[in-house]
């Protein structure tokens, strides 16, 4: 795939899966923006390793929970650039995987759901708009959102995240739908459990256990092997496809 001449967005990116997304951009010779939040050194050090692989890179500060902090974002990568080939929504709403520890569904308050929610479509949303110039502008552009595997097999009733990821794939396809015809292609990438990340980091090892048993390829995803997926989305390579969702778990969830 190639990528040179092509500005790329990614959330989320000081750490894991965001990270490992960065990196493989830059390997195909994107330039990358490196949106994180708070940790500095972990955002230079992406920005090292998109160099050290033979694209460009610059870290990005901003609170994608906040509709002024995109917006200032964006303009500021636009002024550095000029343009915004591919967004990838990857950051968060920070959750923990451990089913032990889990809400079950008559303890959980709406609130929960709400926070959840908002973690998922409120950065999407405002992100997607303030792109959406850009990408008009150039009649082309490619949006990845990541959401669950969750969302098709509820192999732990984690129920305020996976609805809220499942509102995303909604979003990810009516957005499709609407910005076909301008051009720009909007889909999704759905991981499995993915370790090590810092949402996984607290997984029980008899959690992945029994997920590697009930997965065909036998194994647990690491951060690059999502990454793989999402550069297809975003490439050329994958012009004629728009509002899909692609599972990548080893085969947990097929269809």
């Amino acid at each position: 795939m190639d990528f040179r001449d092509r500005v790329v967005l990614v959330t989320g990116a000081s750490r894991g899966i965001g990270a490992a997304i960065a990196r493989a951009f830059a390997a195909e010779g994107a330039v990358v923006a490196v949106n994180y939040l708070s940790n500095d050194a972990a955002a230079e050090a992406v920005v090292d390793s998109c160099k050290a692989a033979g694209g460009d890179g610059w870290a990005v500060k901003a609170d994608v929970t906040s509709e002024d902090a995109i917006r200032r974002m964006v303009a500021g990568v636009m002024d550095e650039t000029g343009q915004i080939d591919v967004l990838v929504n990857n950051a968060f709403r920070p959750y923990a995987f451990d089913p032990d520890a889990r809400t079950l569904f008559w303890d959980t308050e709406w609130r929960d759901y709400e926070v959840q929610v908002q973690g998922a479509l409120f950065s999407a949303y405002h992100m997607c708009k303030a792109v959406l110039p850009a990408m008009q502008g150039r009649t082309r552009g490619s949006i990845v959102n990541m959401a669950s595997d969750l969302v098709a097999r509820p192999t732990i009733p984690y129920h305020e995240y996976t609805t809220a990821k499942a509102a995303l794939v909604g979003f990810t396809r009516t957005l499709a739908a609407e910005l076909g015809p301008l051009g720009i292609r909007v889909n999704c990438v759905a991981p499995g459990l993915v370790w090590p990340t810092e949402a996984s980091r607290g997984t029980k090892e008899a959690v992945k256990e029994t997920i590697v048993a009930q997965t065909p390829l036998r194994r647990i995803a690491n951060p690059d092997d999502i990454a793989g997926p999402v550069l297809f989305l975003a490439s050329d390579w994958s012009r004629f496809m728009t509002g899909q969702t692609l599972y990548v778990d080893g085969g947990l969830v097929m269809g």
